[in-house]
């Protein structure tokens, strides 16, 4: 039996029987588009956080103090140095990145405290308030919309100005210029000398409703600290902006000596980390792709469960049609024959299912991010991935109604009313 004749023939029964047809390829539109639509948003939302991590400036190195412990009989912090070397990350080690190392375009630092601002009887709890230095804007690539940032005076000095992020100006002066006002910060009243251009939310963080003080003047009156005469003024983090022609593994090399030089630890002793934006991606790409692939997993179950619907349907057409297989039998059909003509229909049915399952889940997708507001990147493997499965669905679970049918005996089957 030629494979025209087997497909023709495959063609007919499906036609004659339209809702069943649709209905039974329901369980494998539902499959394949689910599998699509949800690869999509876990893809669209790596790709969003991807954007997020460098929209925060380019080519940056993140320096972060390691978790301390306390080593026995040191009297101090792991990573203090055997000589008593100040622990954690300090701001005298951001100057010294600065200062010391080659490749590097500018250097900021963060602490931050949660603080109170009040301004004309206005007060607004719980406020995110940066200690900061002067390359900030540019290291971080938020930019200045009006005013100035504080400069290297106002961080030697100690300064009390304060930079407002644009939200938060909007809030406390409406449409008024806050640029000469004074407003109280957590107690202190500082000068407001700039207002930060509108950033939005990256990375979880409102970088509109912040406000920016110089770190100097942070350590002094929001994070004051006893022990800072002796280990210095700590800070949460140091970002390094890197030079576009300078060699990013041997900047970090050079910061990771130059700490150990100043904690007076090894390499192995190293209070700090160093990472590179690419470092966070794929930190949270792993972690997306575990996610990806768990939200793939249950949509295939629905799959599954159209491949059995499938093998339900073609258990009942052969009943159905048992007089029909002994007369094909009876004018010369091999049994190989039969079972390629119904093994043909069920992988009909699921690949006309997997076809329809790839034009929902594209659209689905599509749907996701024009009306839900969630960002979706259809990827062309999960298209091809789900319709394989398809396919494979077809033939896994139409084999065993193709056999039976095969397996028929000619004269039962045309005794079989």
């Amino acid at each position: 039996m030629r494979i025209s004749d087997i497909l023709g023939t495959a063609w007919e029964g499906m036609w004659a029987n339209k809702l069943r047809a649709l209905l039974t390829a329901l369980g494998v539109i539902i499959g394949v588009s689910a599998v699509i639509i949800m690869v999509g948003v876990s893809a669209g939302t790596e790709a969003t956080i991807a954007d997020q991590i460098t929209s925060l400036g380019t080519n940056l190195l993140f320096i972060r103090p390691n978790v301390t412990t306390f080593r026995a009989g040191a009297g101090g912090p792991a990573g203090g140095g055997a000589a008593g070397g100040p622990p954690g990350l300090t701001y005298d080690d951001a100057i010294a990145i600065g200062d010391e190392i080659s490749g590097i375009e500018g250097v900021a630092t963060d602490r931050t405290t949660n603080q109170t601002v009040e301004f004309g009887g206005l007060v607004v709890e719980g406020v995110s308030v940066v200690g900061t230095t002067v390359d900030y804007p540019i290291v971080r690539d938020v930019p200045l919309g009006a005013g100035r940032f504080f400069n290297d005076n106002d961080l030697e000095k100690a300064n009390k100005v304060v930079v407002l992020g644009y939200s938060l100006a909007q809030d406390l002066f409406g449409d008024e210029s806050p640029l000469g006002q004074a407003i109280t910060v957590g107690g202190v009243r500082l000068l407001v000398v700039g207002v930060m251009d509108e950033k939005g939310v990256v990375g979880g963080v409102d970088f509109d409703a912040r406000v920016y003080v110089p770190i100097t003047l942070a350590f002094k009156k929001y994070t004051p600290s006893f022990l800072a005469r002796f280990q210095g003024d700590m800070v949460t983090t140091v970002y390094a902006k890197v030079s576009p022609d300078a060699d990013i593994d041997n900047v970090i090399l050079q910061i990771q000596l130059l700490i150990a030089q100043r904690h007076e630890v090894s390499l192995e002793e190293l209070p700090v980390s160093v990472s590179t934006q690419q470092d966070l991606i794929d930190t949270q790409a792993s972690t997306s792709e575990a996610f990806r692939n768990l939200l793939a997993g249950v949509a295939g179950v629905s799959l599954v469960v159209g491949g059995i619907g499938i093998m339900n349907i073609m258990l009942v057409t052969v009943t159905e049609r048992t007089r029909e297989i002994g007369i094909r039998q009876a004018v010369g059909a091999a049994p190989g024959d039969v079972r390629w003509q119904f093994l043909v229909e069920a992988l009909a049915l699921s690949l006309s299912g997997g076809l329809l399952g790839i034009l929902t889940g594209v659209g689905g997708a599509w749907l996701f991010t024009e009306l839900g507001g969630m960002r979706t990147v259809v990827l062309p493997n999960s298209i091809l991935l789900a319709f394989i499965s398809a396919a494979l669905v077809g033939i896994f679970f139409g084999f065993y109604p193709a056999t039976q049918a095969a397996r028929l005996d000619p004269i039962e089957a045309l005794r079989h009313e």
